[in-house]
This record gives structure tokens, C-alpha cells and sequence, in this order.
């Protein structure tokens, strides 16, 4: 598993570890098949105006990395069924 946080979209670095160490906890509690996977920011998490690291930020980087390794653990026929 590769996690990859630009500075462009987390300038500061204890943001960005904040992102990798709960990129790379929920990874291994989760029951994934032996798969190579990536994980990189689309779009910026917060600027230098504010905190750093907030509980906010953690609770939503969770949901968004959990929603995305169920993802990955669907069978593959099932995805896009309603």
C-alpha cells in the first residue's frame, strides 16, 4: 500500500502524517484480499490558516478511506446495482 500526500493539498506535515497513520491503520484492521493499492489526496484537506489536525478532519478521512476499502471488499458483479 502506497499513501501519498501532497504538500500541494496538505501543506503541513503533521497534517500529512495525520492522513498516512490513519491511511495505514484502517488498512490493516480491514479484511482486504492481498491487493497492491494507492491512496492519494484529490483535493486540498486545509490550509495553513487553521489547526493542523482536528477531530473533524480525522473522522472524515475514516469515512472516506473505510467507504472506499468496502469498496474494494464488494464482489465485483455488485457494483453500480441498486
Amino acid at each position: 500500500m502506497g499513501v501519498v500526500a501532497a504538500k500541494r493539498f496538505a501543506p503541513r506535515a503533521v497534517t500529512r502524517n495525520t492522513i498516512k497513520r490513519v491511511t495505514r491503520e484502517l488498512f490493516r484492521q480491514s479484511s482486504l484480499p492481498s491487493i497492491d493499492c494507492i491512496v492519494r489526496l484529490s483535493k486540498p484537506v486545509n490550509t495553513k490558516a487553521g489547526p493542523a489536525t482536528t477531530m473533524a478532519l480525522k473522522t472524515m478521512l475514516k469515512l472516506e478511506l473505510t467507504r472506499l476499502l468496502q469498496s474494494q471488499l464488494a464482489p465485483s458483479g455488485s457494483k453500480g446495482v441498486a
